[in-house]
């Protein structure tokens, strides 16, 4: 490789991004410049630079047609090299994800995290703007979760604001540092070095004035030299300089005419294309155009891989193609479309030629976008929703097949989950606009509905207005009512209809679940998946988890919800993280519920759906209220109520638990919050909704009072929960009675239970407080449990107590109104408050309350 001239200090950006990876800081590099600025020659020079400094390099360039092969842009840098990031085995487990994104992206992450372990790598793709989408999905999951290995990503691109490159950026630039290397013309100087580089010598007067009209460009540079530039004056007003046109075609014009034949019928194939066919379309043996392509490559157009040939650069192919007549273009791409439909090489191949030819009204052309749009969807949604829109748009306003394209396109957007787009594309073709203006029937309304009804469930969106339709056939109607019903519009009625009736099972099951009849709700989903409910499957069973959950089946749920999470649709991904982290909290799993809620969050991010982010902060939020993290439990809370009532129990107001009493039923670890608020009446409805361990246990508990054996009774039920935080809570508080009846041994026995199981559970806060209770009451141990001991300065130093007094001051009290707020003297008020000044590193009460109108947002006790 020759010297890279003219980008020193484009170079020297990325060499230290190589030396930062190296030291362990991945990042991202995003090189962008126009058509023959040198984006190609500067990642040559920083794999040179990357391999000389022991790096792993991978590195692969997209192609134009990659849009309609899943991976296709990235899959080559994956498996380049003798020693590849992704070796065979795992390379064809992975094609077997390519419908599931998401886990083909954490599939892979994972398997370049282990193939890397420690050892530096750069990672190369060449003209991003035109990665494939799973490619361009795969790059905004996987850039992220390998920002601790020592990686450099490096992409080139050319300016496409908005594009692919552009939306990657801003996906992953919170999780690496992204750096941009915009590059511009080089200077005259640095192009006669690329021209004397070439020759081999000093480049004479003369050359050098021809070398001043590429205008800084080194691709003309180099065609120049090269005898495929003629220079020109001007300067390239478009994306074509007519130089090179005017160079190709003078460069072309001593070659033979089978050579100029070949070279313009491959220019319409594309950037790359296989010899036979163009054999084929040039009615030509094979063997016939091997002199032909052999001169083409010495001319400098084309190259050969072996498997394909391609045009040396984009440009190239561009300035054949020029001199091949808009209407011999025309023709070509529809004998090219024919032939590869014939050949067997599917829709899929011919869409874009199809596209290149078809007018408006080509009922053919349109036949064959449809059966190229299904062909793709299953490995490329994304690309076959912009086929099936350009079917679409052929098709003529007034004619049925319009509307029956269009129900395509909702489909198809839907599948690719581009719900919005989907919904507003189906509310435009039914308005009578100039979308379409054929008949708009009851039954094309009916079923545009019905098919976007499903993702409304999933997203919590199903509008009852929107699924009344007056006339539409049978089935459709009775479908449309079953999702009414779903959406508790209306009382569920008969339905002869399979697909209704397993609709209206789980509208029935929602409802139970509503009620807290899980039993009831459980073998209602059961039913409802074994009868094929139109619906995401994945969230009927997550619903039907959910139920088993609370059904004394948490193990066996726990287990198929991990279950699901490495084989399941990984569209559902937020939704079965999020049940996971509740399931985990809720045996006592703490660690495990706080990776899951956390994934969770990171699988909304990435896929655009937020729907779960509150649930999986309730979640965390309860995690850190155990291990006495208030700050964090705060910051967690937002505005929820219940985070907040039990933020201010732990701040030292009890007045605080009767807030709990309206805990929602689908409010994460209900039956202990409910417990600590003593709210027998809820606990009772629930125990008789469901008679589960725990719940029954936990109502028992609170109906005991302080009658021993009850609570004995009661203690031993939720042994049968599998809740170890619930059956903690139990012994706490059978252990405190028995303590207060004088039977010291069961009392502190029990206590110890509870203090060693929330120990091992890393339920700091409860421990403590059992901890405390026990060396109140003279337990004396030589090892205590390691509960951390309270901070010495700053607001999680301060006792309940005090942080009661703190946040009364703060609301404006005296000494004397909060006294009587406390149920306790002026001076003891005095005494905590002078005690939390010195926490706080404050001294007076106007410093008290900036501080705490500072940390709390909302207000505590909101």
């Amino acid at each position: 490789m020759g010297p890279l001239r003219g980008r020193s200090q484009e170079l020297g950006r990325l060499l230290e991004a190589l030396r930062a990876a190296g030291d362990g800081q991945a990042s991202l590099v995003v090189v962008t410049g126009e058509p023959g600025i040198g984006k190609s020659a500067l990642l040559r020079a920083a794999v040179e630079q990357a391999e000389r400094r022991g790096f792993l390099v991978a590195s692969a360039a997209a192609q134009q047609a990659d849009n309609i092969s899943p991976l296709a842009s990235l899959a080559p840098a994956l498996r380049a090299g003798q020693h590849p990031l992704i070796d065979t085995e795992h390379f064809l487990e992975l094609a077997s994800l390519n419908t599931q994104p998401l886990w083909l992206a954490e599939r892979l992450a994972d398997l370049i995290g282990r193939r890397l372990d420690g050892s530096p790598a750069l990672i190369v793709l060449d003209d991003a703007q035109w990665s494939d989408p799973l490619t361009a999905f795969v790059l905004r999951v996987v850039i992220p979760r390998l920002s601790s290995a020592k990686l450099l990503w490096l992409l080139a691109t050319r300016p496409h604001p908005g594009g692919v490159t552009d939306q990657l950026t801003d996906a992953v630039r919170a999780q690496v540092p992204v750096h941009a290397v915009d590059l511009t013309p080089l200077t005259p100087d640095a192009i006669q070095d690329i021209a004397a580089d070439l020759l081999q010598r000093p480049v004479d007067p003369t050359l050098a004035v021809q070398l001043a009209g590429v205008h800084g460009i080194p691709f003309l540079a180099e065609q120049l030299i090269a005898g495929l530039y003629l220079d020109n004056p001007a300067a390239p007003t478009g994306p074509l300089p007519p130089g090179l046109v005017e160079g190709v075609r003078r460069r072309t014009s001593g070659l033979s005419e089978q050579s100029r034949s070949l070279v313009r019928t491959a220019a319409v194939f594309g950037s790359e294309f296989r010899l036979e066919d163009v054999a084929v379309l040039m009615a030509e043996p094979v063997a016939r155009l091997a002199v032909p392509l052999d001169e083409l490559i010495q001319a400098g157009l084309l190259t050969d891989t072996g498997s394909v040939l391609r045009f040396r650069h984009e440009l190239l192919r561009s300035a054949a193609l020029a001199d091949v007549p808009p209407s011999a273009q025309r023709a070509l791409h529809g004998a090219i479309a024919d032939q590869l439909i014939s050949a067997g090489r599917g829709a899929a191949a011919a869409a874009p030629h199809v596209i290149a030819v078809a007018q408006p009204g080509d009922a053919s052309a349109v036949g064959t976008l449809r059966k190229a749009a299904q062909d793709l969807l299953a490995t490329m949604s994304s690309t076959a929703a912009e086929v099936i829109q350009e079917a679409f748009d052929l098709t003529l306003v007034d004619e049925p097949l319009r509307a029956e394209v269009g129900a395509d396109v909702v489909g198809i957007l839907l599948a690719a989950r581009q719900y919005d787009r989907a919904k507003a594309f189906a509310d435009d073709l039914l308005s009578g606009t100039a979308l379409y203006r054929g008949p708009i029937t009851p039954d094309l309304t009916a079923s545009l509905r019905l098919l976007l009804a499903p993702y409304q469930w999933a997203a919590s969106r199903l509008d009852p207005r929107e699924l009344t339709v007056h006339n539409a056939a049978p089935h459709l109607a009775e479908r449309l009512a079953a999702y009414r019903v779903l959406a508790g519009a209306e009382a569920p009625g008969p339905a002869d209809d399979p697909v209704a009736r397993a609709v209206l099972q789980v509208a029935a099951a929602e409802h139970a679940r509503a009620e807290g009849r899980y039993v009831e709700a459980r073998d209602l989903y059961v039913e409802a998946r074994r009868a094929g409910a139109d619906l995401p499957e994945t969230l009927v069973e997550v619903g039907e988890l959910y139920c088993r959950a609370e059904t004394d089946e948490l193990p066996a749920a726990l287990e198929r919800v991990r279950e699901l999470l490495s084989a399941g649709d990984s569209w559902s991904a937020p939704q079965l993280a999020v049940l996971r982290a509740r399931l985990e909290l809720a045996a006592g799993n703490l660690e495990q519920a706080e990776a899951a809620a956390r994934t969770g969050l990171r699988w909304m991010a990435d896929l655009g759906d937020s729907t779960q982010a509150p649930v999986a902060h309730q979640v965390l939020a309860l995690i850190a209220l155990l291990r006495g993290h208030l700050t964090e439990a705060r910051e967690l809370a937002g505005h929820d109520p219940t985070i907040n009532a039990l933020l201010a129990i732990a701040d030292g107001d009890t007045k605080a638990a009767a807030r709990l009493h309206d805990v929602p039923l689908d409010f994460p670890e209900r039956t202990d919050v409910l417990l600590q608020a003593d709210a027998g009446e809820q606990l009772a409805a629930q125990a008789a909704a469901t008679p589960s361990a725990a719940f029954r246990g936990a109502f028992e508990l609170v109906a005991a009072g302080n009658d021993l054996r009850r609570l004995q009774a009661a203690t031993e039920l939720l042994r049968e929960s599998d809740r170890p935080l619930l059956l903690a809570s139990a012994q706490e508080r059978y252990g405190r009675a028995e303590l207060e009846a004088g039977d010291r041994s069961i009392g502190i026995s029990t206590l110890e239970d509870a203090l060693d199981a929330l120990t091992r559970l890393g339920a700091t806060a409860p421990a403590a407080r059992i901890q405390a209770r026990l060396q109140a009451a003279g337990v004396r141990r030589r090892r205590w449990a390691a509960v951390p001991p309270r901070a010495q300065e700053g607001w999680e130093a301060l006792t309940p107590m005090e942080r009661r007094v703190a946040l009364l001051v703060a609301e404006g009290h005296t000494n004397r109104s909060a006294a009587e707020e406390l149920v306790v003297s002026a001076s003891t008020v005095g005494t905590h408050l002078r005690s939390a000044f010195g926490k706080l590193g404050v001294n007076s009460r106007v410093q008290l309350t900036r501080l705490v109108l500072e940390r709390f947002t909302p207000p505590p006790n909101a």
